[in-house]
């Protein structure tokens, strides 16, 4: 070859390999900043619902397209891109009205513009998917995956935790509870961890906390009066905990949950409390539905196409509500029956445009039906009903079966949904966050690592218990604390514990048998829901900490046995240990020993007391109310 060719063609690759470059660092500072700057602040009048001066800003495509006065952004030129300099102080006109983005806003803004190829295609192209990569386990992809994120970053991950920490770990998360000091002490011993993690997952307690954790995410936490309502009697908590205890596939429960069905069953027995629940209220129903087959909520597509996430449309929202509104419950049961017949409806969008609300499903298959025509009446009769005498009507044709059979079969969100949802309930953080909403404003962290768990889910079997084993085994499970990006994973991030690990805690503290279903239910009362987007700590907390008619019982009920045990320790600094012990797992520090040593000498006079006091402050800190 010439070399004038060889050096057209090194050039070629350059400038070809510098777009790329560039290109990936524009979409990293878009879903990283940019995206959620312009949502906050310019989306509400330049994006779907409204595109004033023609101008939409919800995608980089749209940006580049500019509005009807011409391009907004000049690839490479911040100080020629309108969309740059109308947000500068003085800016005539000036965006967004009457508000002025910070110093930090602006300069992310202008940092994208900058690194924008000058090629605008390359700015919005969409990447080629990669060839999966194989592994031998869920735990080696989250490791690899995990590390190159690390690297790619310039982070190095948290050291690893003790031990005695990971043991208090994986009792929490796997048994709802810490560990006794007898169980402590036996792993600390032999710490064989895989052997650990086979035996809590065999166990019944991981059943019921899993029964716990799925409880809410499926039904949400009632917290007044009696915060377990009915489910217990109902039979939906024996359901749920059935299923993780024998390890059903997850689509088959989700499956038995949308259909209400438990008369072709015994394992479906207690399933239709989902549905009846929410009391023939068919828009709670979608609402409770989306995030579990699609990921995603879609509430905000109720009245419009949803605002932010182009794919999901008005006719999403709808067409879920139309699987289920034939529905009714039944009666002096927890049964939910279905008609054959009905339940056609039209949805009005913001244009007052009517449309037919047809079951589509966000995947965008649709559910086939003869919706009947001009004036025609439909007559429910009983040929139309597998059993037209039963006490349960069930149609021969049931438009909430044939969604769930199209929910749970063919729809690759629904693994997705689990895995992501797992992760956060293990890892304190989804890989798309917030957990429940995985759509096209909220890009996941690791798309490669998301994809691989959630197709590995599926291949096996939709097994629950494969995919929270991977997730333990893996090395970021056992990290300790980081202050790098939480999206990066290098470290364990902070979460606090749930009111029934709080309550069976609080009790495996004191040396007294975990269960108790008044205590649980009055804890649930005061403390936090599970993953809960943004922890506060409540005036209510507080005072159920210190001073609650609760905690002051619980410590009653330890008086016997810990505290007496306690407060006959003659040397002060051992009773100090020992209480560390019994309520952390460790042993107190240098500065932690002095402070818990000059109270109770202060109170020698009053050991019970002393010693009570002391465990009191223990169990209400922060340490313990949050995961190691």
């Amino acid at each position: 070859m010439p070399r004038c060719a060889l050096v057209v063609s090194f050039l070629c690759l350059s400038l070809s390999a510098a777009s790329f470059t560039r290109a990936a660092d524009a979409a990293a500072l878009w879903s990283g900043k940019v995206r959620q700057i312009l949502d906050v602040n310019c989306v509400k009048c330049h994006g779907v619902l409204e595109q004033k001066s023609g101008l939409e800003l919800d995608t980089p495509a749209m940006v580049l397209k500019g509005g009807e006065n011409g391009a907004v952004v000049v690839p490479g030129k911040p100080e020629e891109s309108s969309l740059y300099t109308s947000l500068e102080k003085g800016a005539d006109p000036h965006m967004p009205p009457k508000k002025f983005l910070t110093d930090a806003e602006r300069a992310a803004v202008k940092e994208w513009i900058a690194v924008l190829p000058a090629t605008p295609a390359a700015a919005v192209q969409t990447p080629q998917p990669k060839a999966a990569r194989q592994f031998p386990s869920g735990e080696e992809a989250i490791n690899t995956l995990l590390a190159e994120g690390w690297t790619r970053a310039g982070v190095k991950p948290a050291a690893p935790v003790a031990d005695a920490t990971w043991c208090r770990r994986i009792y929490l998360d796997l048994a709802g509870r810490i560990p006794t000091a007898a169980e402590l002490a036996a792993f600390t011993a032999a710490p064989q961890r895989d052997v650990l993690i086979d035996k809590l997952l065999a166990a019944p307690e991981y059943a019921v906390h899993m029964r716990e954790l799925w409880d809410n995410f499926l039904m949400g936490r009632l917290k007044r009066g009696n915060p377990d309502g009915r489910r217990k009697g109902a039979g939906w908590w024996t359901f749920l905990e059935k299923a993780f205890q024998t390890n059903r596939p997850w689509n088959e429960v989700v499956y038995d949950v949308l259909c209400a069905r438990p008369e072709k069953s015994p394992d479906r027995k207690g399933a239709p409390w989902f549905l009846f629940e929410r009391k023939n209220d068919f828009q709670k129903i979608a609402e409770a539905v989306a995030p579990v087959v699609y990921g995603t909520k879609i509430d905000c597509a109720q009245c419009h196409d949803h605002p932010l996430a182009r794919e999901i449309k008005q006719a999403h929202y709808w067409g879920l509500v139309a699987a289920f509104n034939r529905g009714k419950n039944v009666d002096a049961s927890n049964a939910v029956a279905e008609s054959a017949v009905g339940g056609f409806m039209n949805f009005t969008n913001l244009k007052k445009e009517s449309q037919p609300a047809v079951v589509t499903l966000l995947t965008g298959r649709t559910l086939p039906e003869v919706w009947p025509g001009g004036e025609t009446q439909e007559k429910d009769t009983p040929d139309l009903y597998e059993d037209p005498k039963a006490a349960v009507r069930m149609p021969k044709y049931s438009r909430r079966e044939a969604f769930a059979e199209a929910a749970t079969q063919d729809n690759p969100l629904l693994a997705r949904a689990f895995v992501n949802r797992m992760w956060a309930a293990l890892i304190g953080r989804g890989i798309v966050n917030p957990p429940d909403e995985i759509n096209e404003r909220n890009t996941p962290s690791h798309p490669e690592l998301l994809d691989w768990l959630a197709q590995d889910f599926a291949t096996h079997k939709y097994d629950t218990r494969r995919v929270v084993r991977e997730i333990v085994r893996s090395r970021v499970y056992a990290l300790g604390a980081s202050d790098a990006a939480p999206e990066l994973f290098a470290g364990m991030a902070e979460r606090p514990l749930t009111a029934e690990q709080l309550a069976r805690s609080w009790r495996v503290a004191l040396a007294l048998p975990p269960e108790d279903d008044e205590f649980r239910r009055q804890v649930i009362t005061a403390m936090p829901d599970v993953l809960p987007k943004e922890y506060n700590a409540t005036f209510q907390q507080a005072q159920f900490l210190s001073g609650s008619p609760t905690m002051t019982a619980l410590l009653q009920a330890a008086q016997p046995g810990a505290i007496t045990r306690l407060s006959a320790l003659p040397d002060p600094t051992t009773r100090v240990r020992e209480a560390f012990q019994s309520v952390y797992g460790r042993a107190p520090d240098a500065d932690e020993t002095a402070q818990a040593v000059a109270f109770v000498n202060a109170n020698a006079a009053h050991p019970a007391e002393a010693t009570r006091d002391l465990l009191w402050a223990l169990l209400t800190s922060a340490e313990f109310l949050a995961m190691p």
